[in-house]
């Protein structure tokens, strides 16, 4: 793993507007991200887990040059990125959508989904770019005959080893998986995170997972960042997450993850309330509301990083 990160999110930020009334007014703003600092080296896969709307996907698409953070810089491979438009003309870094049904036109067949990447980039002639698509068919476990076909002719698995294909089309070094197995069974869950462990090994990619299963992050991620209300709150390796989570709000994940045993007892660290309004955040940690262990301090103010070995770092008055 090189000493230098491949992709680098310094202080991002991400706020949208809410606009209401006949005359469209701004009567709001929603912070979606807020100060997010993330390395991710080349080789790596770096899992991103937290509640539904925590701001997980939209910092994934900020990666992936989708949204312009409203502050902060992307680096990628060395090179800041100035705007959005320069991030989207690179081929260095894809996205894996979350639904399979929604991210490929219904209007197109399967082979033109997978070519038009290269076509847009004017890689290689007609023959050639044929030749490209069935290749890519077959690195995901279809075939030449699925290329005539239209999206609605396929299951969910399926689907999304097409948008796998057309991902890797263009030989990135990086894929955003924005949680690219929510919506598949079990077992097609198995076979499509085999599947992008195989790719990583034969294109050397670099990933980084979005979701809310702690259990696939478990199988597939390498360091782990776990976010809160637009906020990173803890990152650490995987044993060190799994076998010592130092934020309240991280054990309280872990708890929650089902334990397919009845004999065995699970250990629950009780949240009693429901997530702020993320329209008015809380003072100080914005976790403190929820915590089982709060103190006075952390309504006061934010808490800063505090390292608890090389490999874990947390957000948290407990450990200062």
């Amino acid at each position: 793993m090189s000493d230098q990160p491949y992709l680098r999110l310094d202080n991002i930020s991400k706020v949208y507007p809410l606009k209401e009334g006949t005359w469209i007014k701004t009567t709001a703003w929603l912070k979606a991200v807020n100060k997010v600092d993330l390395s991710i080296y080349k080789g790596e896969t770096m899992g991103l887990v937290g509640e539904s709307g925590c701001g997980k996907s939209t910092l994934g698409r900020i990666a992936c040059g989708l949204e312009k953070p409203t502050q902060g810089d992307v680096t990628l491979a060395g090179e800041k990125i100035g705007s959005t438009t320069d991030l989207l003309k690179s081929r260095k870094i894809q996205m894996i959508f979350q639904d399979p049904f929604s991210s490929l036109n219904p209007r197109q067949k399967i082979g033109n989904i997978i070519s038009e990447p290269l076509k847009i980039h004017k890689l290689g002639s007609k023959k050639e770019i044929k030749g490209r698509t069935l290749l890519l068919l077959e690195k995901v476990g279809l075939s030449s005959t699925h290329m005539p076909r239209y999206p609605h002719e396929f299951s969910g698995g399926q689907r999304q080893r097409i948008a796998i294909a057309r991902a890797i089309s263009l030989d990135p070094d990086m894929v955003v998986c924005d949680e690219p197995v929510s919506a598949l069974d079990v077992s097609v869950q198995a076979q499509i995170l085999k599947l992008l462990k195989k790719l990583q090994q034969d294109l050397d990619l670099s990933y980084l997972f979005i979701s809310h299963d702690l259990s696939v992050v478990k199988y597939l991620c390498s360091r782990i960042a776990v976010m809160y209300l637009g906020e990173l709150v803890e990152i650490a390796g995987k044993k060190e997450l799994y076998n010592n989570p130092c934020h309240p709000y991280t054990t309280a994940l872990l708890a929650a993850v089902p334990v397919p045993d009845p004999s065995i007892k699970s250990k629950t660290l009780l949240v009693r309330s429901e997530p702020p309004n993320p329209l008015n955040p809380p003072s100080g940690c914005t976790f403190h509301p929820r915590c089982p262990r709060k103190m006075e301090i952390c309504s006061q103010k934010q808490p800063g990083w505090t390292s608890i070995s090389s490999k874990q770092s947390v957000r948290c008055y407990l450990y200062e």
